[in-house]
């Protein structure tokens, strides 16, 4: 659900949205009916007019991913900025800027493994040495990001929008073994979203992101179906599902719901993989929240003072 993570998508999505502040909070759990799950948590916040000026955004934003007997941990702070640019002075055709700064730590516990030496011909032997060299259980580095967003308001409840970055650009070092020739590849993502009005009550929201980094591709394209519940005074209620294909991997089903400043989506992977007989299509759950601070803005009302006569 990257639409529900924005600043995972792209830093220059730091403050592109209709309000104040927002908070974004993800949770994954995967591969849980073949090994110890994957879990993966993330929260962010980010905010528009820092500081007074309004075409600078900030956010922060928090990642932790846990992974298999190991307990393998990548915790992640980061914080991103942006500028929006107002194409042809027009707030509703944007181009933004957007940048990320933070630091990683990794580490691992390799007292849960097993390896093949431990095993003495008849079963596992866990005081048996493991005749393995660790270097080190962690590692700590850098990370920087930069992306570029468009936004494009054509109409009510006629939306474009999407964007290009690049994150892990200093290319850290990531081998427990001190090897400095293996690093971090930059990952790459291209992404395209709209919001379609279709007709009275229900709009189109097709969706599509490309990720590359290093040998590795990634497609993952879908569009939800939306229904209108409620958009009047400030009210807005929507529910919307659909579907998704993540290429030569899954496809995945989402549906949630818009009740005011709240959004509230939920998606579920049927893996389609080389794995599936080991998963039996079963993949990863995922929720995502958004919350969005509006302030009302005050209207300058003129008043005309009548004249008096006598």
């Amino acid at each position: 659900m990257w639409d529900m993570s924005p600043l995972n998508l792209n830093p220059a999505n730091t403050g592109m949205f209709d309000g104040d502040y927002r908070i974004n909070a993800n949770h994954r759990n995967q591969w849980s009916s073949v090994t110890v799950p994957f879990t993966t948590y993330a929260i962010s916040a980010d905010a528009k007019n820092v500081l007074g000026h309004k075409p600078y955004s900030a956010g922060l934003q928090i990642n932790q991913d846990r992974a298999g007997d190991s307990k393998f941990n990548t915790f992640q702070v980061n914080l991103s900025g942006a500028y929006a640019l107002d194409l042809n002075g027009d707030s509703l055709n944007q181009l933004s800027f957007g940048t990320q700064l933070g630091i990683t730590n990794k580490n691992l516990t390799y007292n849960p493994l097993q390896f093949d030496v431990q095993y003495d011909g008849f079963q596992y032997d866990a005081s048996l040495p493991n005749q393995e060299n660790f270097a080190r259980a962690s590692r700590v580095y850098a990370n920087l990001g930069l992306g570029v967003g468009y936004f494009r308001k054509l109409d009510v409840r006629k939306v474009i929008q999407g964007g290009i970055s690049a994150y892990n650009l200093l290319k850290p070092k990531q081998s427990f073994f001190n090897d400095d020739d293996i690093r971090l590849d930059v990952r790459y993502n291209f992404n395209i979203n709209a919001e379609w009005k279709l007709a009275d009550k229900w709009d189109l929201l097709p969706n599509v992101l490309l990720s590359s980094q290093g040998k590795y591709k990634e497609l993952n394209l879908g569009a939800n179906a939306r229904y209108v519940l409620t958009d009047f005074m400030g009210m807005y209620r929507a529910v919307w599902a659909g579907v998704f294909y993540r290429n030569k991997d899954a496809t995945f089903i989402s549906i949630g719901m818009n009740y005011d400043a709240w959004k509230v989506g939920i998606s579920y992977d049927i893996n389609l993989s080389t794995l599936k007989p080991a998963s039996n299509l079963r993949g990863g759950f995922e929720i995502g929240v958004q919350y969005i601070i509006k302030f009302a803005k005050p209207q300058r009302v003129m008043h005309r003072i009548c004249p008096d006569y006598i």
